[in-house]
């Protein structure tokens, strides 16, 4: 899906991993490049208190942007 993220980036999920308690719309960082297009990925609550980590595929997340991006 998207082979440019990056450490630190801020991504959500874009699918349910109910095995691993997480869910489409959790917003985490990125934290570590594990192998091409394969990331871990912190989660943590409104306190900072982390809550998972999971290594994650790149289809598997989308990159949040927080400033206003220009037309291609």
């Amino acid at each position: 899906m998207n082979s440019q993220f990056k450490m630190l980036d801020i991504v959500a999920l874009i699918e349910d991993l109910p095995e691993h308690n997480l869910f489409r719309g959790q917003v985490g960082t990125i934290v570590e490049i594990l192998a091409p297009d394969v990331y871990e990925v912190e989660f943590c609550d409104d306190e900072g208190q982390m809550y998972a980590m999971q290594a994650l595929r790149a289809d598997q997340l989308m990159v949040l942007h927080y400033h206003l991006l220009k037309a291609a």
